[in-house]
């Protein structure tokens, strides 16, 4: 059994397609257990500076969560995600509006360094001007932070500084070794998320060394698409297992009211 626990809808603004569509498109390619996990409100910036072309605005979250749930009434394959950015020192608050809503899962994710959007398309050039490496290490240790906040159930993209094909020339292996190990430590999953074969990247995030080192120390995996589009749904999930079996896995992560379940692949 395959699962897609990653899709976005139009209220964050840079996605397309009704919520009905991507639900048709997984029924056609037999996705039995899926879920919307939309991003939430930039709740880490002052209003004046959130962009609605990233995510929610605040009054869309309630709108959002009944939406799904509506859904949720004929479809009882679809479980009730949200993405949510972690941002160290914002802990408290993002632990309050989480509380406030009842989803299956809360994916964690990495998306700025210090005030540097780093995976926007239009924000490439502090990649030519820094010492890659140290990027990169400043970029896990917050991966392995937001594992260790006990916020989130799953870990999305945990390598998605790559995106854009900008990469060290150092060997990463400690780096994957430590991130996994942190994720182990907080009993999170890692996310097999295929949206990194559409960018420069050219790779499923995570890299292989970094899936089998999670697989090695005891970490599940949930799969994902990313999907911004209804034709996306599942996109590439034939090379995703092909990764997550090659690493060992013989089983996904699913969830629901935030308990974790298994299902075979």
């Amino acid at each position: 059994m395959l699962t897609d626990y990653h899709w976005h809808t139009a209220r964050c603004g840079h996605a397309a397609g009704a919520m009905e569509e991507y639900l048709a498109r997984a029924a056609a390619l037999g996705l039995e257990e899926v879920g919307f996990a939309d991003h939430l409100p930039q709740y880490f910036l002052p209003p004046a500076r959130r962009d609605p072309e990233l995510a929610m605005p605040d009054e869309e979250l309630p709108r959002y969560v009944a939406a799904v749930r509506e859904l949720q009434e004929t479809r009882p394959g679809l479980r009730l995600g949200i993405e949510a950015d972690y941002v160290p020192g914002r802990e408290k608050e993002l632990a309050d509006i989480l509380a406030g809503y009842p989803f299956d899962y809360v994916i964690g994710s990495v998306h700025h360094i210090d005030d540097w959007e780093f995976d926007h398309p239009d924000r490439q050039d502090p990649y030519g001007q820094s010492d890659l490496l140290d990027l990169y290490r400043r970029y896990f240790d917050l991966v392995a932070r937001s594992a260790a906040s006990g916020l989130f159930d799953i870990i999305a993209h945990p390598d998605l500084i790559k995106k854009f094909g900008f990469r060290p020339a150092a060997d990463l292996t400690d780096l994957y070794r430590e991130t996994a190990r942190a994720l182990a430590r907080a009993e999170v999953c890692v996310e097999v998320n295929t949206a990194g074969l559409a960018y420069p990247a050219a790779e499923i995030y995570p890299a292989y060394g970094f899936l089998a080192l999670c697989r090695g120390m005891g970490v599940p995996a949930a799969l994902g698409s990313d999907a911004h589009a209804p034709r996306q749904v599942g996109r590439s999930f034939g090379q995703a297992v092909g990764l997550l079996q090659k690493a060992g896995y013989d089983r996904l992560a699913v969830f629901r009211r935030r308990e974790r379940g298994y299902v075979a692949i």
